[in-house]
């Protein structure tokens, strides 16, 4: 986990019930870390596994083979992909920078 060395003056909130809220400090109790540890510990853990979840293409055997393949020997552009490609293009011309 990233060390977090930056001036903690951000606050996050959250209501819960008394019973959520019990839950919460003994399962910091067990990990020896208060609850506010806790709760930052786990919502960063939860936030990278979700980001990684997102940002990974996970394939099985017959997708891998199926995409290296794709990669090596690309087909050629259909019509409509070319039509794609121009239509870009010509919006792509008339855009203020």
């Amino acid at each position: 986990m990233e060390k977090l060395e930056q001036k903690k003056d951000e606050r996050i909130t959250a209501r819960v019930s008394a019973s959520i809220r019990e839950k919460l400090e003994y399962a910091a109790s067990l990990q020896g870390a208060t609850l506010n540890q806790f709760l930052v510990s786990s919502a960063i853990h939860e936030a990278e596994h979700v980001i990684e979840r997102e940002r990974v293409l996970h394939l099985n055997q017959k997708e891998s083979e199926v995409y290296l393949r794709l990669l090596a020997e690309p087909p050629q552009p259909n019509e409509r992909l070319m039509a794609a490609f121009r239509s870009y293009q010509d919006d792509s011309l008339h855009v203020e920078r």
